[in-house]
């Protein structure tokens, strides 16, 4: 008699099955609504195919829509393949290449028929309609193991170069030998994928996916090889997600810090220094106040503020490690001789001298903070040492990679390094939950906490990385972080190549989020550079560095808070915080006079005496954000009032100029600073 298979479920109950049986076989022995909603397993831990028969007893989680991180991930890997079959189907020719999920779609990367362009936007309505004809026929998605060189002659004889020579390259599939996996959309179509997949076509709603737009792209990512067409677009599991996405996309597109940068007139970007940032007035307004801000929260919590070089010899970058892990992302340039000719002029082209050493412009603060760590003797009772620096630092970011504020070559970050003992280190980072804690709220940001946890290639020993990344969960519970209120998470394998690290994630106001702030414990940049320290007990002893910043970078967080607010920033951080408008010129010198006791007070403020219409005026500083705007004419003059109109509200308040001088400077007030 044939030994029945032993499947586990997530109840504790276990259902005796015949070999050859599938999670779906599981399923409609359950009962036909389970077999209805279920669209993969979870066998052994791994996602498989509901028609994929059991290897052995197994322990078995059906996935419905309930489980929704897995089902939007088998969604999205399911419409990049419809997308793939609709532009083959539409335009016999096209070769295809890889199509992965997104985090919020998928996209697929083509190359169009030698007998027509590439792929525009005005392609892409057909292609949603066949895409919604091929899943409303259901067709079923069925895995097949084919032979490597069974697949490769199929390619090949397809016309599908690249796939052919992807076929050639990929890993032996999971019993070893030469078997590749493919998977057919009904009996007409077939993709080389290692899945898994829903049942069938039938599974995705037609209803909850729209293509975005395409890109250049090239084959592999090689610019050397073959150029492609990217088609992106975005997946959810039904139309109510879908509009709720395309919601928020177009919110975020009103809330484009770009756009608003210049309607703000904060900053611009330009070829000439692509990757750094021009500076308006108004947009370094805000920085210094931020700068300002993150000043006074460091002098109160004991850090001492330094400046370190923006070059150091590349020497002192291999030392620590960075050079092998960043060259290719950092600014080196050899100390150079200029030639001169003999009117006294140098010439175009330099020589190098023989003896050259490379300098490298720094990426990051952390070894030039270990170089004035070790000026002089330090005791354990110096400890902890708390080094801060705005420091500006250069990273040779890919150019298809910059955007805006976000993401630039150019940025100052609000680092600091913490030296302290290893008895030390658990107080230090609890101290920096709750520092960053006041920072983030000042802002009204609410955050989640997460830890990554060590990454495959990494310096230093497995006791070194127990102990770190045990002594950041000690500080996280003793900062009272370690539950769901604050998200917390361990991320496997996502830490820094020298130490494991405390996350903080921003959510803004339309539920987007942003990783910023940071506290890594380190020792191995201590080791690898030789910091010690003199212990009570005479010796020398290694301190623990700890890595650390909230804003992150100040580009990316002035970025971000624009963003957030939509531009209307808080009074505090606004550029300009309020405007003086007269309605008719007999009100000018009162104006004047307003504007002399809101400056007196150190309100931001500036005048509008233009002969425009006030609607003109009040449409124009509305748009450039301006949170309060006092409006004076005839009557305002005479009894020495302001019309006060605040930013979003359509109503003014009438009130005596001192009461609102005395709104203005407690709204112009710095959180850290309100009693």
């Amino acid at each position: 008699m044939t030994e029945l298979l032993k499947i586990s479920l997530p109840d504790g109950s276990v259902r005796e099955m015949a070999p050859g049986s599938t999670p779906g076989d599981v399923a409609a022995a359950i009962g036909p609504g389970l077999a209805k909603a279920a669209l993969a397993a979870r066998v052994n831990g791994e996602v498989r195919d509901l028609n994929r028969p059991f290897d052995g007893d197994s322990e078995l989680a059906l996935i419905t829509a309930r489980d929704e991180a897995d089902a939007l991930e088998l969604a999205r890997h399911d419409f990049a393949h419809v997308l793939a079959e609709a532009v083959q189907s539409l335009f016999p020719g096209t070769q295809i290449t890889f199509g992965p999920a997104t985090d919020d779609g998928f996209y697929y990367d083509v190359k169009a028929p030698d007998n027509r362009p590439p792929f525009s936007m005005d392609d892409l309505p057909a292609i949603e309609e066949e895409m919604r004809r091929i899943i409303q026929a259901d067709k079923p998605l069925r895995r097949e193991a084919w032979s490597r060189e069974a697949l490769i002659a199929k390619w090949e004889a397809d016309g599908e170069a690249f796939k052919a020579e992807w076929a050639k390259e990929l890993p032996a599939g999971e019993n070893g030998g030469e078997e590749l996996t493919v998977y057919w959309s009904g009996d007409d179509w077939l993709d080389m994928c290692r899945g898994p997949h829903l049942p069938s076509t039938g599974k995705l709603d037609p209803q909850a996916f729209k293509l975005m737009r395409v890109a250049g792209a090239y084959w592999r990512g090689d610019q050397n090889n073959a150029q492609l067409t990217r088609i992106y677009g975005t997946g959810w599991l039904n139309k109510k997600q879908l509009n709720e996405h395309l919601t928020r996309l177009e919110e975020a597109a009103k809330r484009d810090h770009r756009r608003l940068g210049r309607e703000m007139d904060l900053f611009h970007l330009q070829e000439e220094a692509h990757g750094s940032v021009f500076w308006h007035p108004k947009g370094y307004r805000i920085w210094r106040e931020l700068e300002a801000y993150m000043r006074r929260k460091m002098d109160a919590s004991g850090y001492r503020e330094i400046k370190t070089p923006q070059l150091m010899d590349v020497r002192q970058w291999t030392q620590s490690g960075h050079w092998g892990k960043y060259a290719e992302n950092m600014f080196a340039v050899p100390d150079i001789v200029p030639q001169v000719d003999d009117a006294g002029e140098t010439a175009a082209s330099p020589k190098v001298a023989d003896d050259a050493a490379w300098m490298a412009i720094k990426p990051m603060n952390c070894p030039a903070h270990v170089l004035v760590f070790k000026q002089g003797i330090t005791s354990y009772r110096d400890l902890p040492i708390r080094l801060g620096e705005m420091g500006c630092c250069h990273r040779n970011e890919p150019h298809g990679a910059l955007h805006g504020l976000m993401r630039v070559r150019q940025f100052t970050q609000d680092d600091a390094h913490i030296f302290c003992t290893e008895k030390q280190v658990v107080e230090e980072v609890r101290a920096f939950c709750a520092l960053a804690d006041s920072v983030y709220k000042d802002f009204g940001f609410s955050y989640h906490v997460k830890l990554a946890l060590r990454p495959e290639k990494r310096f230093g020993s497995d006791a070194d990385w127990d102990k770190a990344e045990q002594e950041l969960r000690d500080a996280v519970a003793e900062a009272g972080m370690d539950n769901a209120d604050y998200g917390w998470e361990e991320l496997p394998g996502e830490g820094a190549f020298y130490a494991p690290k405390l996350e903080w994630h921003l959510t803004d106001a339309i539920g987007r989020t942003w990783q910023v702030g940071t506290i890594q414990g380190d020792r191995v940049l201590p080791d690898r550079l030789d910091a010690v320290y003199v212990g009570e007990d005479g010796e020398k002893h290694r301190p623990v560095m700890l890595h650390r910043a909230i804003f992150g970078s100040y580009e990316r967080f002035i970025g971000i808070l624009i963003e957030h607010f939509a531009g209307r920033l808080p009074v505090w951080l606004a550029p300009v915080q309020t405007v003086v408008a007269t309605i008719v010129s007999d009100a000018d010198d009162y104006a004047k006079e307003a504007v002399a006791k809101l400056e007196a007070a150190g309100i931001r403020v500036d005048s509008d005496l233009r002969n425009e219409k006030i609607n003109y005026k009040v449409r124009e500083h509305s748009l450039a954000k301006v949170p309060y705007l006092l409006v004076v004419g005839k009557r305002e003059a005479e009894e020495g009032t302001v019309a006060v109109r605040t930013l979003g509200e359509q109503h003014q308040r009438v009130m005596p100029l001192d009461e609102a001088i005395a709104m203005l400077k407690d709204a112009a007030t710095p959180p850290d600073l309100k009693a």
